[in-house]
Parts: C-alpha cells; structure tokens; sequence
C-alpha cells in the first residue's frame, strides 16, 4: 500500500472509531455526573455524633451493671444481696442476645403496622457496617449498628427494673422465662408504637424522649402486677425487712444518675444543643427531686432520711426522662419537685393501705414517676414554659395525647403482663419454697453467699 493510499484510508478509519465510540463517551459523560449526584446523596455517618453515641450507649450499660444491681443489692436484706445481682447480670446477657435475634426487628424492622416491626431485620438482616440509622433519627446519620446497640441498652435495662418488685422470694427460672416472654409481647411492641415512624403512638404525636412509657410505666406496672402475682415476702410486715447497705444503694444510685446521662442526652441521637438541654435537665430536675423528697421526710417523719435521698434521685430521673429534650431547665425543676411528694405518697401511704410487696418501691417510683414524667411532657414543652414546642403548641391537646399514649402502655403492659405471669407459675412457677426463701435466694438460688463472716 503506497503512502498516498494508507493517508487517505487513516482519517476515514479515525473518522468511523470516532463515530462508533460517540455512544460510549455520551454515555460515559451522562453516567458521571449521575455517579457522582448518587454518591453525594449516600448519607454518611457524622464521626462526631457517632462518637458522642458510643459514650452515651455505654453510659446506659453502666446503668444496669453495676448501677442498677448495687442500687437494688443494697435494698434487700444480706442473704438475698448475690441473688439481684445475679438476676442484673444474666438478664442484660439474655437481652443482648434476643435484642440481635429478633428484639431490634420486632421494634425497628421497618413494617408499616402500627403494633409491630416486622421480620425484615431478624438476625440483624441487613444491618451492615455501610447501613445508617437515617432512616429512624430524622436526618441524623450515625451507623445502624451504634444505634442497635444504645436501644439494646435501653432493651436490657427495662427488665431488670421489673425484679425490685418481687425481689427476694422469685425463682430464679422464673425471672429468666418471664424476662423472655415479656420483652417478646410487652417490651418490644410498645418501643415500636413510641419510637417508631410507623407506630401508633408515634403517629398520635406523642412526645417520649427517652422512654417515659417505655421504660419506666412498662417497667413499674409489670413490676405491680409482679408483685402481687408473686405474694408478699415470707414474714412480710413482722421480720425485719430493712435494706441491709444503704452505703451500696447510694452508690447505686450515684451510678444511675450518671449513667443517666448517656439515657437522656444520648436520646437526642447527636451531638447537639438538644444534648446538651437534656444534660441540663438530668441535673436540675433530679436535684429538685432530692430536695423535695427528703423535705417532705422532715415535715412527715421529723428526719430526712438517705433511702428517702436516693429515691428522690431516681423519681426526679424517671419523671424527667420523657421530658429531658423538650422542656425548658425551670420545668425540669418542677417536675422533680411534683414527682418526689407523689411518689412518696404512694411509697409511704397507697402501698400500706393496699398491701402489697413492691420490694424496692418500682411501682411507687418508676411507674408512678414515669406517669407524671409523661404527662408533664405535655404541659411544660409549652414555649410558654420555656419548652421547645411550635408556635402553634396546645397544652390541652398534647395534654390528652400524652394521657391517651399512658393510657394505651398501662392497659397493654398490665393485661400481658398478667397473663405471662400465669404461664411462667404454670410451667416453672413463680416463687421459691418458704424454706429456700428463709435460708436466702443467695444461697438457695445460686449455692453462694454475697458476704461471709
């Protein structure tokens, strides 16, 4: 082939490639800028508020083990002090282990019903460490796996506030088989009405920050209707039943308002000005709370007592959880100082006229603090009060949601409740024999002894 002939046929074979790449390069100019607008539009964790949401969830955790367990050790009398502890230990590892089954789908799974989530994240399906919580935290982007893990810890705690009710006379197979059915039919229906975009009470625009209804109401009326179920203590109103470490409750108790902190602020889901009021709420309404009930000791007994100090502390912490991120610091203090005379009312005056054996006070404290928590929520969110409602905020509306959303918990925890108590005394039975529970749960339960002389 001449030069002439090779210079003629080279810009035809350029001109025909050219033509034939002309699709390619289109498309490769239209698929770069959708890539890049796609990739812009991946939400991508905050390194920061992920941070900030490991401290919290290990904050929670410090609750349960040692706050929790100390605060309720301490309660009950020496022989029975191993045997909460026990109970605290093995339902956190029970839960952890359901939470991950089934626990996080059944309250977070993605279905659309109002009761329940669904199986779509049983066996944390599709939880992976690129997949994020954007989904369930308005706009907040934290990975999914740190939010799983702070509700597991919410998920572990629960339960374990239920055994102050009935401590010192339960079977331990009893405490194991009733942690696993409630959370299943009480716990983790009702996290998915509150805290879930498709649940019931969700939609009713309900406000619980950080588990009023969940937590606490669900915890102290399954903790009522436990300790009635179970019977009173043997001797229950002529042995001396006094708390054997008021020195351990306390330490207990510190612990508990300290974890608290990762409760509350970490509920916020970030690193914010929310946060932050939600800290500020956890110290004065709590500080309110201790105030008030240990005057309310001096002007009914002539003495403020410690025990009275500590459970000051934990009502100002029940009654301020669903509230911490809504209200302002002023109807932080006023919620603790109403919660404290209350719960002291039913903790020194209904539970004596009625009878009942609630151990370490869950009912008076928890369930009765949390109710006022929740409908306090309702009156001080007012920006009028300082809260952080909208302009258009109706005290009297959100009032009767708040009491609808208390409502639906108790009638759903307290009939479930029920019922899975009665299956766990018909199959393994719900309290010791009177011989194991004279000798001590520490040692009838578990062959060993918290102290030795």
């Amino acid at each position: 082939m001449s030069a002439f002939t090779f210079t003629r046929i080279l810009p035809r074979m350029a001109a025909g490639a050219t033509a034939a790449l002309l699709p390619v390069i289109a498309f490769a100019q239209e698929a770069a800028p959708a890539a890049t607008e796609a990739a812009a539009a991946a939400p991508v964790p905050d390194k920061a508020d992920t941070a900030f949401m490991f401290l919290a969830t290990l904050l929670v955790f410090f609750m349960l083990i040692p706050g929790l367990a100390l605060f309720y050790g301490g309660l009950v009398r020496t022989k029975n002090m191993l045997s909460v502890l026990m109970q605290c230990t093995v339902i956190g590892a029970l839960m952890m282990i359901v939470w991950v089954t089934y626990g996080y789908s059944f309250a977070f799974g993605g279905s659309t019903s109002p009761y329940f989530g669904g199986f779509a994240k049983a066996f944390l399906t599709g939880v992976t460490v690129e997949s994020t919580s954007a989904t369930f935290t308005d706009g907040v982007v934290i990975p999914e796996y740190i939010f799983m893990l702070f509700q597991m810890t919410f998920a572990a705690l629960t339960p374990a506030l239920i055994i102050g009710a009935f401590a010192e006379r339960i079977k331990f197979s009893a405490v194991i088989l009733f942690t696993l059915l409630w959370s299943t039919f009480v716990y983790f229906p009702i996290a998915h009405m509150v805290w879930d975009g498709n649940g019931l009470i969700f939609n009713m625009g309900a406000l619980d920050f950080a588990g009023g209804t969940v937590v606490h109401i669900n915890a102290g009326v399954a903790g009522l209707i436990g300790a009635i179920m179970v019977g009173k203590r043997t001797g229950f109103g002529k042995d001396m039943m006094a708390p054997h470490s008021m020195t351990l409750t306390l330490v207990g108790a510190a612990m508990l308002w300290f974890g608290w902190f990762g409760f509350n602020a970490g509920s916020n889901l970030e690193a914010s000005g929310g946060a932050v009021l939600a800290t500020v709420n956890t110290f004065v309404a709590t500080a309110a709370a201790i105030l008030a009930w240990s005057v309310v000791e001096v002007f009914t007994r002539g003495k403020a007592s410690l025990l009275g100090a500590a459970s000051g502390m934990i009502a100002g912490l029940v009654a301020v959880t669903p509230a911490a991120g809504s209200v302002g610091p002023f109807g932080a203090i006023v919620l603790g100082l109403i919660a404290s005379p209350v719960c002291y009312f039913f903790v020194a005056v209904v539970k004596n006229k009625f009878g009942y054996d609630d151990t370490a006070d869950v009912f008076g404290v928890h369930g009765v603090g949390g109710f006022i928590g929740a409908l306090g929520t309702g009156i001080f969110t007012a920006p009028s009060l300082g809260g952080t409602g909208g302009a258009d905020f109706s005290i009297a509306s959100q009032f009767m949601t708040q009491l609808t959303a208390v409502a639906i918990t108790i009638a759903w925890c307290a009939v479930v409740s029920a019922i899975l108590y009665k299956i766990v005394d018909l199959t393994v039975g719900l309290r010791v024999s009177v011989e194991a529970e004279r000798e001590g749960l520490d040692l009838s339960s578990h062959g060993e002894a918290a102290y030795h002389s």
